[in-house]
């Protein structure tokens, strides 16, 4: 597909940018990337490469790399973060469980985090994508209550 590769800088690239740098939108970054793919300058090159090195959704990483690939730049794919994605995970969820009332739901927990910290939300359902709702839930059940 290298073929459709336009050599200058796209028109929107100061939006794109943004899209690209919007850390609670992981759909929003790959869809920036996707488009910045098609345009082989010195400054989307430099784009691609600090996601493909930074963002905390493999997906992201992976269709950075692809497009730089496609670019003939000689990239290496980052292994796969095996820890917590986002530093103190573990104690934010256990702080949304514990703002809720003793009885609540896994829904309500759910909710209540993707309205606290939609970063943390959106990046673990990017890194986790069908196996979301299953580990979150198995994250909620094993914060502990005091």
């Amino acid at each position: 597909m290298t073929n459709n590769i336009q050599h200058e800088l796209p028109p929107n690239y100061e939006e794109l940018r943004k899209s690209i740098n919007r850390n609670s939108n992981w759909r929003e970054r790959l869809a920036a990337i996707e488009e910045l793919g098609k345009w082989k300058h010195e400054r989307t090159i430099d784009v691609l490469l600090h996601r493909m090195h930074n963002d905390a959704v493999y997906k992201v990483q992976e269709a950075a790399f692809q497009k730089l690939s496609n670019f003939g730049e000689k990239v290496q794919l980052p292994p796969r973060n095996k820890f917590e994605l986002i530093k103190d995970t573990n104690k934010v969820l256990f702080r949304v469980k514990k703002s809720l009332p003793a009885d609540h739901t896994y829904e309500a927990f759910k909710e209540k985090l993707k309205n606290m910290r939609l970063d943390l939300y959106d990046t673990y359902e990017g890194d986790k994508g069908e196996d979301f709702d299953q580990w979150l839930e198995n994250a909620w059940k094993t914060a502990k209550r005091k």
